[in-house]
């Protein structure tokens, strides 16, 4: 074990002292406070925008209808037909021009309507324009028909049935929303960690093995070991990085704020703006639903089983991508084995957001939680949802078990790997090498 302690401090101190590596611990998060922060600034300026729409309404049935907002402007034209209001319009540099022609019957408006722009208008302004249109024609046409719209629109109820469970807890219809999020950054982060460190833990061999270092160390200590070691000294020195990520983010997100005056959370899309109307005043009660849905969650539960499974599922991926390292002499040689580990991972998520959410103790949903290789994620995106602890204990226990044997495989890999040089292995090949 003094072994793996001295292997684990080499690992860690090689990769927190590289040039590299501290380079990018300061400067990627900047990068990302940066493009945040850019994006905000864009934002500002595309809601400062006012957008002008020319009206020529030949019918008379709109006038009056269509109300300015705060980043839209609609100016009525009179005594111009369809050509000069073009010109017009486009003289004016205007967003676009909107044409309602004289008809015979209503029903005919529907075809008839025309919006002329320079370039494709935003979907959610011709969805605004055509709203206005069929809330004023629908009007017009219960009318002829001897009906009230607006005693049709005061006689209509929303039904919101409210959600309980059998033992009185009270839920709501965002609650699988918020659990899947949750199950979704679970498993994006892992996905991440697994790509950016393991691919430092595969260099990290391969380097060594080239360098012919490796030839060396493996002299005085055991393949398991000395496998054992990179992957917990890297793994380390990820969680370094990755705290100090945390921690700049917020120091460098304050100071872009404090000196340049944007905000990066600050960016309102024209999805979002759309949303917010649409709740009408409802915004507190979805804040209150989030909330109620979060004090339901068993958070103390999640924290533990996600360090838990994050470790796990890391450490797992990690064992492969060092084996990956061993059998071959650079990185070029690695393409034909990373699809494959990657691929369980992939189908974990695609399980997770099109499977659990819709079935979370279905039998698909069981299944891969505990399937080792897609448990971590598939696992924590059923928890929210409730998972009896001896499920959770079980696939925790099949990830280790599994982790254990894996690390077993990849030593006998790495056994013979590190000592290989100038040949491209084939799977048949490295099949052989594990039953040396």
């Amino acid at each position: 074990m003094n072994h793996l302690s001295l292997i684990i401090k080499r690992e860690y101190l090689n990769k927190v002292r590289n040039k590299s590596f501290i380079i990018m611990t300061f400067l990627s998060p900047l990068i990302m406070v940066g493009i945040f922060s850019l994006v905000g600034y864009l934002s500002q300026l595309n809601n400062d925008n006012i957008r002008i729409i020319s009206v020529l309404d030949e019918s008379g049935l709109f006038l009056n209808q269509f109300e300015d907002s705060e980043h839209l402007k609609y100016n009525t034209l009179t005594d111009v037909n369809l050509s000069e209001a073009k010109q017009l319009s486009e003289a004016a540099e205007n967003y676009g021009l909107l044409f309602i022609p004289k008809v015979a019957h209503i029903e005919e408006l529907s075809e008839a309507i025309t919006f002329y722009s320079e370039d494709s208008p935003s979907l959610q302004i011709m969805a605004d324009v055509e709203n206005v249109i069929e809330d004023k024609v629908n009007a017009i046409k219960l009318g002829e028909a001897g009906i009230d719209a607006a005693r049709i629109k005061e006689l209509r109820l929303r039904v919101n049935a409210k959600q309980e469970t059998f033992r009185g807890q009270e839920t709501s219809k965002l609650g699988s929303v918020v659990k899947l999020v949750f199950g979704g950054v679970a498993g994006y982060l892992l996905f991440m960690f697994i790509i950016i460190y393991g691919n430092m833990i595969m260099r990290s061999v391969i380097e060594e093995k080239t360098s012919r270092i490796i030839e060396v160390i493996i002299s005085s200590v055991k393949p398991m070991k000395l496998l054992l070691g990179k992957i917990f000294g890297t793994t380390l020195a990820g969680i370094t990085q990755f705290l100090a990520w945390v921690i700049l983010l917020g120091i460098f997100s304050v100071l872009i704020s404090a000196i340049f005056g944007i905000d990066p959370s600050a960016t309102q899309s024209p999805q979002q703006e759309m949303i917010n109307q649409s709740v009408d005043g409802g915004f507190e009660e979805i804040l209150r639903n989030v909330f109620m849905e979060v004090n339901n969650m068993p958070i103390a539960n999640l924290v533990v089983m996600f360090l838990f499974f994050f470790v796990g599922g890391y450490l797992l991926y990690a064992s492969l991508y060092a084996a990956i390292g061993a059998a071959v002499d650079s990185e070029t040689d690695t393409q034909q084995f990373i699809l494959p580990i990657l691929m369980p991972l992939i189908l974990a998520i695609y399980v997770g957001f099109f499977t659990v959410i819709d079935n979370p103790h279905g039998t698909v949903s069981q299944v891969f939680s505990y399937i080792p290789f897609t448990s971590p994620v598939v696992m924590l995106m059923r928890i929210p949802f409730g998972v009896p602890l001896w499920q959770q204990i079980l696939s925790l226990v099949i990830l280790f078990a599994t982790f254990i044997g894996t690390v077993w495989i990849a030593a006998k890999i790495y056994r013979v790997g590190i000592l290989m040089y100038g040949k491209k292995p084939s799977y048949k090949e490295i099949f052989k090498w594990i039953k040396y």
